[in-house]
């Protein structure tokens, strides 16, 4: 990695891919985060490193539809833990909760099977962006919902201007971020 830092050494292997899916979009591609194997190992441990902290360790590692599945089941694998993935609606086939959110142009649901996690567990939630800070949101309440308490929000890229990340931690959750974009 030379000189380059961990955040900037990530940062510089994320594509931008203009005018998608919407003209004036820079839409911040993290698939070559994941395409080269040196690069991957990075990204875990850059997390793996945070929560092995006692401080910080989680009791289940969380993952939201869809990247956060890619990332959130790793780093529970390499922190020896269990992985919950919170879906689309319609997706999981046990009893589930649900969490109804606002996007820009209309509204989503996730789902979380009802055994999921156990009262009083220690969450980490882990997404791979934060844009306006819905998803991150919904996972949060549902864990919530089912007695969980969520330690933190984790995701490798930031998008400040679209005000997730201050509508999150408004909301009483700790944010950690590796990467920031400035504009939409």
């Amino acid at each position: 990695m030379d000189n380059l830092n961990v955040n900037d050494y990530l940062k510089s292997h994320i594509r931008t891919v203009p005018d998608w899916p919407a003209p004036g979009v820079q839409f911040r591609d993290i698939t070559p985060l994941l395409q080269d194997p040196r690069v991957f190992r990075v990204l875990i441990d850059a997390f793996v490193h945070r929560y092995m902290a006692p401080d910080l360790r989680p009791d289940v590692v969380a993952g939201l539809d869809a990247r956060g599945f890619i990332l959130g089941s790793v780093v529970a694998y390499e922190l020896g833990l269990g992985f919950v993935p919170i879906r689309k609606k319609g997706k999981l086939p046990f009893t589930t909760v649900e969490e109804t959110y606002e996007l820009e142009y209309g509204s989503a649901t996730v789902e979380l099977h009802t055994d999921a996690v156990k009262p009083g567990q220690r969450v980490l939630l882990i997404d791979d962006l934060i844009a306006t800070g819905g998803t991150m949101m919904a996972g949060k309440k549902l864990l919530e919902k089912l007695g969980a308490k969520v330690i933190e929000g984790a995701a490798i890229v930031d998008l400040p201007e679209l005000g997730g990340s201050e509508r999150i931690k408004a909301a009483g959750l700790k944010l950690f971020t590796l990467v920031s974009f400035a504009g939409h």
